[in-house]
């Protein structure tokens, strides 16, 4: 087994080795892994090897193995709309620039009209949104047509590290694969282990603490919203371990932790869907969790 093979889950791998490979799949969860696999299960679609997929030796494999990226602009001024993964012309990845506050429609429409065209290689073809939270509501409308009429031979794989910004009509048409949380891929990430330590002490924090805290998301928005969408997904996964590690247990009031969560959820709409201040939300975040976490106990 080849060692790109082997991440990917189990629900991807059994559709690239029966061939029934669904239209749409959204992958969600903290940390690279759900974008990397979102790649090698795209790779894994046009690959022309037999047994595991992608096989890393046909002409498809080759062609698609990934190289330095390009970066995308979200205009169209600086950089294309979208880009091929590798130099495949049949599997495309979407996701916004780095100086994009959001995924922006022209790039779903660019996709739209690219996914209208024949296959360059006569087989199937793949389609990768990253950052799939970073659409807005005009955007996820655009992909909603997309998602009803889905081109023929056509795989749509949104990724996204918490699916709660997406539109119910758009989830909803899309196999789910969740990365949960206290796996190697969150753990691995030096940047999240540090915050796992930081979030295991916020229950002595001091509120100026807590502030501090939420100042290292000023500058950038596009940088520190994505910093802060980190953030949210490590503090719910983070809660979700506690929480079911209470009602496995002796003392089941998770009650406080419960709308801690609930709040994390409300944060991250703030964030994603209007736009808000993102050392704002690290704030209100952070008290909120400190909240829980303080009236639940040790």
């Amino acid at each position: 087994m080849n060692d790109d093979a082997a991440d990917v889950p189990a629900l991807l791998a059994r559709s690239l080795e029966s061939g029934r490979i669904h239209s749409a799949y959204l992958l969600s969860g903290p940390g690279e892994a759900p974008r990397h696999t979102a790649q090698q299960f795209a790779r894994g679609i046009v690959c022309l090897g037999e047994g595991e997929r992608p096989c890393e030796a046909c002409d498809a494999c080759r062609r698609s193995a990934p190289r330095e990226e390009i970066e995308l602009d979200g205009t169209g001024k600086r950089g294309p709309l979208y880009r091929h993964v590798g130099d495949h012309p049949d599997l495309f990845w979407l996701e916004r620039g780095p100086d994009d506050t959001r995924v922006r429609i022209g790039q779903v429409r660019a996709l739209q009209n690219a996914l209208r065209l024949r296959t360059s290689e006569g087989g199937r073809r793949a389609a990768v949104i990253a950052g799939a939270e970073w659409l807005n509501q005009e955007a996820q409308n655009a992909l909603l047509r997309l998602l009803e009429e889905p081109p023929p031979d056509t795989t749509l794989v949104l990724v996204a590290t918490s699916s709660a910004g997406l539109l119910v009509t758009v989830r909803s048409r899309c196999q789910r694969v969740v990365f949960r949380s206290g796996s190697d891929e969150t753990t691995s990430d030096p940047e999240s282990a540090e915050t796992i330590a930081r979030l295991e002490s916020i229950g002595a924090a001091s509120v100026p603490d807590l502030l501090d805290w939420a100042e290292e998301y000023r500058g950038q928005r596009a940088a520190a919203a994505a910093g802060v969408e980190t953030l949210l997904a490590t503090a719910s996964a983070y809660l979700h371990r506690r929480i079911a590690e209470r009602v496995g247990g002796a003392d089941p009031n998770v009650e406080a932790e419960l709308a801690a969560h609930r709040e994390l959820a409300s944060c991250r709409k703030s964030l994603v869907q209007r736009n808000a201040n993102p050392q704002m939300v690290a704030e209100r975040a952070l008290l909120a969790l400190q909240s829980g976490v303080q009236s639940s106990g040790p």
